[in-house]
């Protein structure tokens, strides 16, 4: 935001103070209700944005970021000396912002009237489909004050293609009625030229003062608002001071609705004030509607449901609290901790800057978000997870987008045959993450079915006779539904991908890597970033499986029969250096014996014998990117090391002096250090050459990559398509530089996790520049510009790192573990503190150190429980 220090948290710890964000037409913040099937909404200072439930149900017209220069939600006060003014129009006196968890409220003067106007708004916690907004009006001036007051939300009821496809055509559809408490709007269908569906409910707007008066009147649609000649800004009805009257049919309905809501004049003396209770929402029918506003139709009701709001969301966001004396950044990090909340509700979509998502849950998202919510919200995790390994198919890919329903898989948002190569890896490093917090490795022996569709052998094939009749679950030849259980699943996602090789026997590119950026290598593209991931993956899977049989007696686990061919070194072993036999393995083997259905049978394989042939598959991996991908560039007489990422579509390294300009990604160094396949003196070269070529002078943060100086890589992806400096090309990309600092913290590198950690923190309250409300955004564009705040993976990392490794608690098998890595700097007081919850309690644990030593000079002597060694 402009100015330095522009804003500020109130004594609560999380409420944001502004006086200069209402200068920002582009700054939003998100309100919602408690899950997914609620009120969506993104709201600005000068009360833009939009609110839907979900794709099919936009209550007002969907706003990508450009939109929310327009007004959405307004409240006029109409004088007949002074003429109108609005919450939407231009600051033209002193308007303060407050944004709580989550709720906002914008409070604005207007001098020549002598009014002040505020707005509250929030999302009830209690189930109710509706957003509310508290107006109020006071009189500051030291004479008596006469006003007309008129609130109004447009009424888009409809879908968010019909933003653009069928606009007119679908307002066709609506029917429109003036209820005295507001405007309702049932359409008569869902319009959709593939399947026309009959309408579900209304839509209202909805209004009330303080005392429960109804509204005297309603304008019900936008030409009988606006008029002819007038827009949102100055509509008709509000400049020239019209009577609301009642409409017949053939003037309402087929119109496009204004939700506009005439309150009685008042007269307010020096001090006064008078309350408005406005709610746009959904239901059932118009009477479900009226019922449920009925419940907050008056300033008693609505300040109870807003103290219910403030006290569910700061349960939640206290769940983990941080205190290292820096009280900015402890209550920073509350907002960090409420966004992959936000994720499981919003999923990536339906706010302005994620205008790509049409809802559901993205695979690699939400196994990413659980790694947050395995510590925030441990009790819900458990289900999800079970629930989330059935979209795995057999082939190891996966169904793209995980539904709002239970079992309910989506195979790709776009209906494209695709797969992403690194889907495989995330959802063990999330299991193994649950049991290590819980102890719960009985998880790990569930039984859960796979998905199934036309798409077979990873795209390369695909079943022609499948049909929606056969379902989406695999079977076997006997009809019936197969169930692995999720340690088969994990085994089946990370065994397949160590043997889907290219040219160099590199890990195969898909149609995507992780950030689906790179999307366009798929004939001879390969990760050696990712093979890094399954490398380690293959690895703790192996010592998971040894510490299970110590811990339990684990002396064999049971598969497929079909299966027991990826344990190649059980039987035959193949030649891992010849790349075409591994791919024949699994091309011509594996993958022909279950699809499109397997026998059903199951073998028991002796736990020693896994773990040897893991073991040897990750050892093997991580040896040859080491010899094959580390190498050497020479700039001004000095030597600079690095891991090769990737190879493109043409075969050829990506990363290294290319015509003269260096070319490194981030991501190509985070994997192999993460997972240790980088040695410690590897990883020191790795830090010295990331800080000379992504480290940013001017900013501080760490870029994705070098600028390659093209136009457009089409050999490997859309990401250099993007201007340097923005999205996957070049930015600040916060997911990936908090995976490089979490790999850093767990190979002992603190004093370098640590600055890279800062650096996001540093640019992210940079006010002038970020512009964005406190958290975390998915990146930071060359100018320090926020971008797509609030629904990023980058946050449940930050936590992860911050608890886990710098903090030091962490599970290990459900027991306890304290191993900080804390720097001196984070003991400003001589104190660094955590409460967090752990094994179904919540804990503090505080670090005492008085000398403020750094990381490398401290050990942990004694430690007190309750006060008692």
């Amino acid at each position: 935001m402009p100015g330095a220090n522009s804003f500020e948290y109130l004594p609560d710890g999380t409420t944001v103070h502004s006086s200069s964000a209402a200068r920002l037409r582009l700054l939003y913040a998100p309100l919602c209700g408690v899950d997914g099937q609620g009120i969506k909404s993104a709201i600005t200072p000068l009360l833009s944005g939009d609110i839907k439930i979900d794709k099919s149900r936009y209550l007002t017209k969907p706003a990508s970021r450009e939109d929310l220069r327009g007004p959405v939600r307004n409240f006029f006060l109409y004088t007949e000396k002074n003429g109108i003014k609005s919450a939407a129009d231009a600051p033209d006196g002193e308007v303060v912002v407050e944004l709580g968890q989550l709720w906002h409220k914008v409070t604005r003067l207007f001098p020549q009237q002598g009014l002040e106007l505020s707005a509250l708004t929030f999302v009830p916690v209690s189930g109710e489909r509706m957003e509310l907004t508290r107006f109020t009006v006071r009189n500051v001036s030291a004479v008596a004050v006469t006003y007309t007051p008129t609130a109004v939300v447009p009424i888009f009821a409809r879908a968010l293609a019909n933003k653009h496809d069928h606009e007119h055509v679908t307002a066709l559809l609506n029917r429109i009625e003036q209820a005295d408490a507001g405007v309702v709007v049932e359409p008569t269908m869902l319009f959709n030229e593939e399947g026309h569906r009959p309408g579900r409910g209304v839509y209202y707007v909805f209004g009330a003062e303080g005392n429960g008066a109804a509204p005297v009147g309603t304008f019900p649609t936008v030409e009988n608002f606006l008029g002819a000649g007038g827009d949102w800004s100055r509509p008709v009805a509000v400049l020239e001071d019209r009577k609301p009257t009642a409409l017949v049919d053939a003037e309402r309905n087929g119109s496009e609705a204004a939700g506009a809501l005439r309150f009685a004049t008042v007269t307010l003396g020096p001090g006064d004030s008078r309350e408005y209770i406005v709610a746009v929402g959904m239901a059932d029918s118009r009477e479900s509607g009226l019922a449920e506003f009925s419940r907050f139709a008056s300033a008693e009701t609505l300040a109870s449901a807003l103290e219910e709001n403030r006290r569910f969301w700061t349960a939640k966001t206290s769940t983990i609290e941080f205190s290292d004396g820096d009280k900015d950044f402890s209550a920073w990090m509350r907002w960090v901790t409420l966004q992959p909340i936000l994720r499981r509700i919003f999923g990536c979509s339906f706010l302005p800057d994620h205008d790509y998502g049409k809802g559901g849950k993205g695979w690699r998202d939400i196994w990413q978000d659980l790694l947050s919510l395995i510590l925030i919200e441990p009790e819900q995790v458990r289900d999800s997870l079970l629930n989330n390994f059935g979209g795995v198919r057999i082939d190891g890919s996966n169904a793209t987008i995980i539904g709002q329903q239970p079992g309910e898989f989506v195979a790709d948002r776009n209906a494209i045959t695709r797969v992403w190569m690194d889907h495989g890896a995330w959802p063990f490093a999330t299991t193994l993450l649950y049991i290590n917090q819980t102890g719960d490795a009985d998880l790990l022996f569930e039984r859960t079915p796979y998905f199934v569709d036309p798409q077979m052998s990873r795209t390369m094939e695909k079943n022609s006779a499948w049909r929606p009749e056969y379902g989406n679950r695999l079977k076997d030849r006997r009809g019936n539904v197969y169930c692995g259980t999720v340690l088969e699943h994990i085994l089946v996602q990370n065994l397949v991908q160590f043997f889907n090789v290219g040219e160099h026997n590199i890990t195969r590119l898909e149609s995507a890597d992780w950030n689906d950026g790179l999307d366009m290598a798929f004939r001879r593209g390969e990760s050696v970033a990712f093979m890094s991931f399954y490398a380690g993956n293959l690895l703790q899977i192996a010592d998971l499986l040894e510490r299970l049989a110590q811990a339990r007696g684990l002396k064999d686990i049971v598969v497929a029969r079909e299966v027991k061919a990826l344990f190649d070194t059980l039987d035959q072993s193949v030649n891992y250096d010849d790349a075409a036999a591994k791919k024949r393995l699994l091309f011509e083997g594996y993958f022909k014996s279950v699809q499109p259905e397997l026998s059903g049978e199951t073998v028991g394989l002796d736990v020693g014998e896994v773990v040897r042939d893991l073991r040897r598959k990750g050892r093997w991996a991580a040896e040859k990117i080491r010899s094959q991908e580390m190498f050497f560039v020479e700039e001004s007489g000095e030597t600079f090391s690095l891991f090769n990422g990737y190879y493109d579509n043409d075969g050829r390294r990506v990363e290294g002096k290319c015509d003269g300009r260096m070319r490194m990604t981030l991501t190509g160094q985070v994997f192999p250090v993460m997972q240790g396949v980088a040695s410690q003196d590897d990883i020191k070269k790795v830090v010295r050459t990331v800080n000379k070529y992504l480290r940013d002078r001017e900013l501080g943060g760490f870029r994705l990559n070098t600028d390659f100086g093209v136009r457009h890589y089409l050999a490997m992806g859309r990401a250099f398509g993007f201007a340097f400096g923005t999205k996957e090309n070049g930015a600040f990309f916060n997911h990936m530089s908090v995976m490089y600092a979490y790999a850093l913290y767990k190979q002992n590198f603190a004093r370098e996790g640590y600055e890279v950690l800062r650096s996001i923190y540093n640019l992210a309250v940079d006010g002038e520049r970020a512009q964005i409300y406190p958290g975390i955004p998915e990146y930071f564009d060359s100018r320090g510009r926020g971008m797509y705040h609030f629904l990023t993976g980058s946050a449940s990392w930050y936590i992860l790192t911050l608890l886990t490794m710098a903090y030091g608690v962490r599970g290990e098998l459900g027991d306890l573990v304290l191993a900080p890595r804390l720097v001196k700097e984070e003991f400003s007081s001589g104190l660094a503190t955590v409460a967090c919850q752990f094994a179904g309690r919540k804990i503090t644990v505080q670090y005492v150190n008085p000398e403020r030593l750094d990381f490398g000079q401290y050990r942990i002597q004694r430690v007190l429980l309750n006060g008692k060694a």
